[in-house]
């Protein structure tokens, strides 16, 4: 990769850590706001997070669409400008202490982060086909920052506006917007050109039934689905344990750092031994994070099974990622990313709002539990198509 090819992806790394860090503030702050705004009925408590991804699912067909026409730059800036409002909502509703008013503004951000997703198959764009993994890596990469930056702006800012509790953090993400939205002005993204942005078409259908696709997409969205069904209860689940809201922004601030921090090297793992092996170790490890999830309730067994989640997520979205970019012709980017984004954040809306359900009514090892045969699942259809599995069987 030559030096302009680098700086563009060390600015959308940067631009990815930025968006992560609005994540992580949510993700580690919104079921807590929601426990102050609510009244009894603590059960609606992840309905912000659920809103952040289903504000990401409903738009993320949109913004693939909406970037093939204008571009991705301008659909970056585009998205940045969404998180901005969002957070704008988000401040004046916890300043009036309006629950769904909040909900309403986290759907926004979950909007910023839709076009923010496209950062790695951007990454993909600038560095070609022959340095995908690595290039998808490194995009991702920046969330390592989002590890440690956004739960330490939730917790070091949260009572700066008292008695507007946790006004901090939102006002605060207004300022990364605002950051991500100067950083994406410098990036150098070619443009698709007209022979590949007219090119012959497959229909979607005939794209979908291809195995490759059904195992990337899985591996995206049981991956990034468990980590949501997990992650949005860890918060709720360690307060109820007795365990410090101080705490659970650590457990967290771990949490992300392990999701991103592998991302220095996936893709060279990827490159090594291929997707399929990186997708099944991944499964693998979510399956071992649910077992130390179970094994107790002190604060060790939430650090160091949300870090187990998030190695697990890591690998398994890096790795479906980079396989669902070998199933389509540049002619068909748009609509297969689209569709492959609104089924990951579909799965990852859905297992939020059942998060705090599960978590109500039937407790943290339910939670759990209810990880364990997505992952199988995952293991048992990688192991089967994995390539040397399938020259096997033919031979047989």
């Amino acid at each position: 990769m030559d030096g302009r090819t680098k700086l563009s992806i060390l600015l959308m790394s940067g631009c990815q850590a930025l968006m992560n860090s609005t994540t992580s503030i949510m993700i580690s702050s919104a079921a807590l706001v929601s426990l102050l705004l609510l009244g009894d009925d603590k059960s609606l408590a992840t309905v912000p997070v659920t809103a952040v991804v289903t504000g990401t699912a409903l738009m993320t067909i949109p913004a693939s669409l909406f970037m093939r026409h204008v571009g991705r730059k301008a659909g970056f800036l585009c998205g940045a400008l969404l998180g901005i409002v969002g957070a704008a909502i988000c401040s004046y509703s916890i300043y009036v202490g309006n629950f769904w008013g909040f909900a309403f503004g986290a759907m926004f951000v979950g909007m910023y982060t839709a076009f923010g997703n496209y950062y790695r198959f951007a990454a993909v764009d600038v560095a070609g086909m022959k340095n995908r993994s690595k290039a998808v890596s490194y995009v991702l990469a920046g969330g390592l920052i989002a590890g440690f930056l956004g739960p330490q702006i939730a917790s070091h800012s949260k009572d700066l506006f008292l008695p507007y509790v946790y006004l901090g953090p939102y006002l605060a993400i207004i300022g990364l917007g605002v950051i991500a939205m100067v950083l994406i002005s410098f990036v150098s993204i070619p443009k698709m050109s007209v022979h590949q942005a007219s090119g012959e078409q497959r229909p979607l259908l005939e794209i979908i039934k291809q195995p490759t696709f059904i195992i990337a997409v899985l591996s995206a969205m049981i991956g990034f689905g468990v980590m949501s069904l997990v992650m949005t209860a860890t918060p709720l689940a360690m307060v109820g344990c007795g365990h410090q809201h101080s705490d659970s922004f650590n457990v967290i601030s771990w949490h992300v750092v392990a999701m991103y921090g592998p991302s220095f090297f996936t893709g060279s793992l990827i490159s090594r031994f291929g997707e399929y092996k990186i997708i099944f170790m991944g499964a693998l490890l979510g399956v071992l994070s649910v077992i130390v999830a179970l094994m107790g309730l002190e604060l060790m067994n939430f650090y160091v099974a949300l870090v187990l989640l998030g190695l697990s997520w890591n690998f398994m979205f890096i790795g479906g990622t980079t396989l669902v970019t070998t199933t389509y012709k540049p002619s068909e980017t748009s609509k297969v990313q689209g569709m492959n984004d609104f089924l990951v954040f579909g799965t990852v809306a859905t297992a939020s709002l059942a998060s705090g359900q599960l978590q109500e009514h039937f407790g943290w090892e339910v939670v759990n539990l209810g990880a364990l045969p997505l992952l199988g699942l995952v293991m048992i259809l990688t192991l089967w198509n994995m390539p040397m599995f399938r020259r096997m069987r033919t031979v047989a």
